[in-house]
């Protein structure tokens, strides 16, 4: 069923304040609706959306026709969800950069090596967001996929990624970042992850051991473009229950920064 315009406009929401004359309202308007939808809304009614964006009810309804007529919406009744169509969005991202055409291959070569996942991701402010993922089996409760996200300062990867920043950027984000325990083991105290990233930037790699959740210890490395500067990381997931931190590391460390150290090669080549 399609949305149709016979409700009668409300007034547009009016900009508080304009940031830039290059800054377009309605632009960000219609991401904000995109974004709107999720694993905990998945099909929202008009007034779920105008709610969540915070947009009046007509111009929330305006974007949606918007997006539906281009086809990333539809709608069953007064029920809307995205379509299968917004996954283009996510992968001219993935295509437009060369890194992760060359680093599928060596993350599937570690994979079959060590028999254990892999991942790669890159940091979008306080979070990463996973870009590549070759899994052997389900070890994690969260389902991740491809454009998941996850809090930096607990993850392995994030940890590897913040090492990259300097000193001013980290505290940004470390304060901008919601610091809370998901395990009893998480680090929360920004003087505690100051250190411990200050450790994964001195010896080029980190671990985590059970700081997102019980039971799943991760390590990762960083991937590199030709001026040295960190653009990624690249991980192994493994269970707590069939070895522990230190045998991740003496097992798994060395083909690990192999698959980083091959990656970074490549990268560097092709910018």
């Amino acid at each position: 069923m399609r949305i149709t315009s016979a409700d009668q406009d409300q007034p547009e929401d009016a900009p508080t304040e304009r940031a830039s004359d290059s800054y377009v309202h309605s632009f960000a308007r219609g991401l904000a609706v995109i974004r709107s939808f999720g694993a905990a809304h998945p099909a929202q009614t008009l007034s779920e959306v105008a709610a969540v964006t915070e947009l009046s009810r007509a111009g929330a309804r305006r974007i949606l026709l918007t997006l539906q007529s281009l086809g990333y919406v539809e709608a069953e009744g007064r029920l809307f969800r995205l379509t299968p169509k917004i996954l283009g969005l996510g992968f001219s991202y993935l295509t437009s950069l060369p890194i992760w055409n060359v680093a599928e291959p060596v993350m599937e070569d570690l994979v079959a090596q060590i028999h254990e996942s892999s991942s790669a991701a890159v940091l979008d402010r306080t979070e990463i967001v996973y870009v590549l993922r070759v899994p052997t089996r389900k070890i994690m409760a969260v389902n991740l996929s491809v454009g998941s996200r996850l809090p930096a300062y607990c993850t392995s990867m994030g940890r590897v990624l913040l090492s990259g920043l300097d000193e001013s950027e980290l505290d940004a984000l470390l304060v901008a970042s919601e610091l809370q325990a998901h395990t009893p083991r998480t680090l929360t105290d920004r003087d505690d992850l100051r250190k411990a990233i200050a450790l994964v930037r001195k010896q080029g790699w980190a671990v985590v051991d059970q700081e997102l959740e019980m039971g799943l210890i991760s390590l990762s490395a960083p991937i590199r473009n030709r001026q040295g500067t960190i653009i990624a990381a690249i991980n192994i997931s493994g269970s707590a229950q069939r070895q522990s931190a230190k045998q991740m590391v003496k097992v798994f460390l060395e083909p690990l920064q192999e698959a980083a150290r091959r990656i970074s090669e490549m990268v560097a080549l092709r910018s």
